[in-house]
């Protein structure tokens, strides 16, 4: 993915409008929080949050935080038990993120989610993401501003250096506050559950295992209940083909073979195939350049 130019606006009033524009346009943006900087995209439009992962080189597609204004819009996205209340209204707005059941109908794009029924939710303390979020009327995901793997951005320049020519823009709000990417704590029922330390101490117990519930966490992902086979060019008898490009299948990831396309309907067709009446799955083949490179990780670690 390349733009013209990455531009680098100082945060103030002109600066959040442009940026809520661009949201507004489906594009990702990069913000200033207290935590690092985010790249900010609509979590309702699927292939707005495809795009953050084409601006990071994304190599797998993890569940990305939800950033919203206010408890009140959180409830509407997820289902806070009261332990998840008394947290929020305890360390909100500030660097904590619960995860929690997802509402089915909140409208958040399963690609933010990575397929899971839970949602990582966040209300921010800078005022730059919180005007933002008023201005959009949209909650917005956003992971860390740099290229997979880099090291977490604090600072513009350092997300300039590692996205620039990647996305459209930048606001430029200071240094970071806190420096490191917020807490997150599953509230799922039962004891609350440690899944990344962060800047908030919080009594819950640490989690360890290969189960994936949040961004930080390295192991398997949402995979369907049913075999899967990769580089299918045609449907077995008894295969819910989902296709790619010119090979149709019984749907389609994008019948023009565009990759943030395929990428936004990924997760939505592989629980489409999952509760198709065929007992297996085959996926055509996918490019391997890009978010090609993300796709067919997802797929791998499904088919595995």
């Amino acid at each position: 993915m390349a733009t013209a130019k990455t531009r680098v606006l100082g945060y103030d009033c002109e600066a959040i409008a442009e940026a809520a524009r661009l949201i507004l346009a489906g594009d990702p943006v990069a913000m200033p929080t207290e935590t690092v900087y985010g790249l900010a995209a609509d979590a309702t439009n699927a292939q707005a949050v495809a795009r953050i992962y084409e601006a990071k080189g994304r190599p797998s597609f993890n569940p990305l935080i939800v950033h919203v204004p206010h408890l009140a819009a959180a409830e509407m996205i997820g289902v806070l038990d009261d332990a998840a209340i008394a947290l929020a209204e305890q360390h909100w707005p500030g660097p904590l993120t619960l995860v929690v059941p997802l509402n089915p109908t909140a409208g958040i794009t399963s690609i933010v989610t990575a397929g899971l029924p839970t949602v990582g939710i966040r209300v921010p303390a800078h005022p730059a993401m919180q005007e933002l979020l008023q201005a959009v009327g949209r909650p917005l995901a956003a992971p860390s501003a740099n290229a997979s793997g880099a090291i977490s951005p604090t600072r513009a320049e350092h997300v300039l250096k590692s996205l620039g020519g990647r996305i459209p823009l930048i606001v430029d709000g200071g240094a970071t506050e806190r420096g490191i990417e917020s807490t997150i704590v599953a509230a799922t029922g039962g004891p609350l559950r440690l899944l990344r330390a962060g800047p908030i101490e919080v009594e819950a117990a640490p989690v360890s295992g290969s189960k994936i519930e949040a961004p930080g966490q390295l192991a398997s992902h949402y995979a369907p209940s049913k075999p899967l086979r990769l580089n299918a060019t045609a449907a077995a008898a008894d295969e819910f083909l989902i296709g790619f490009g010119a090979v149709a299948g019984h749907a389609n990831l994008s019948s023009t073979g565009d990759l943030v396309e395929a990428a936004a309907r990924l997760f939505d067709l592989l629980h489409q195939a999952d509760a198709a009446p065929q007992p297996r799955i085959g996926v055509a083949p996918i490019p391997g350049e890009g978010l090609g490179a993300a796709i067919n990780d997802r797929l791998l670690r499904a088919a595995a």
